[in-house]
């Protein structure tokens, strides 16, 4: 399986040069993920490529004009037989999260609209967005960092990027939780000891320790994810206990 991103954009080399490197890049050279850059000045079809304008109705700043993006989109869809999904990358959109990313998955073809300046023409992304995506309640100077984020969150959900599903199916926010604590060699450091479970060799326990200390971490540092969380009628037990102790 492999998919495809177009990003419509202003700085196609911004991104290239971040996208090209780690997991996502090698995934691209080895023909699992398609990264695809269209600089939207290229449809300006003025001399000093310009795609922005004074905003109607008065304003600070300036808008990203609509015909440009239209005609960038225009050159990515000519000719496929099914119109790919396309995202604004936008403060305005629906809060970005890792359900949306296992969604957005299992897309075949993404095209992401990055855009600038106080904003983007209404009536283009009226014409050809289907959904609004953003990445929190503050405001960036363009949708390439979003876009990015978007991309390094899908792309790695995608098969063959990552070694296993193993990889992220127990990573923070995959089920609902927070990851637990990790530790590597030595054994000792700072002066502090790995948990002894952690170095018993069995996995059964392992693993039972590994989702009490999540379900842990969740209640400490994002107990809100805890009113959704798949959690068992035992667990939920466990953490009514761990509450009254608290």
């Amino acid at each position: 399986m492999s998919m495809r991103f177009d990003c419509l954009t202003l700085f196609p080399d911004m991104m290239r040069a971040v996208l090209s490197e780690s997991i996502i890049g090698r995934a691209q050279t080895a023909g699992i993920l398609d990264i695809r850059y269209t600089n939207i000045r290229d449809f300006a079809e003025n001399k000093h490529n310009r795609v922005d304008d004074y905003p109607y109705g008065g304003g600070e700043g300036m808008v990203m004009q609509a015909m440009p993006i239209y005609r960038a989109w225009q050159s990515v869809t000519q000719g496929l037989e099914k119109k790919p999904k396309v995202i604004y990358l936008s403060p305005q959109g629906k809060v970005f999260d890792q359900r949306t990313a296992v969604r957005l998955s299992k897309e075949e073809h993404l095209i992401l609209l990055c855009g600038h300046y106080e904003g983007v023409d209404e009536r283009v992304l009226e014409e050809i967005v289907d959904e609004e995506i953003s990445m929190g309640d503050f405001v960036l100077t363009g949708g390439e960092i979003p876009a990015m984020a978007l991309i390094d969150a899908v792309g790695r959900l995608i098969p063959g990027v990552l070694s296993s599903e193993d990889a992220y199916a127990h990573e923070s926010h995959f089920d609902g939780l927070l990851e637990h604590a990790q530790y590597t060699r030595p054994p000792e450091c700072l002066g502090k000891s790995v948990p002894e479970i952690l170095l018993s060799g069995h996995h059964k326990n392992i693993m039972e320790y590994k989702r009490k200390e999540s379900i842990l971490r969740t209640l400490k540092k994002r107990p809100d994810m805890l009113e959704k969380a798949p959690l068992t009628d035992k667990e939920r037990k466990w953490l009514d206990s761990i509450r009254e102790e608290m």
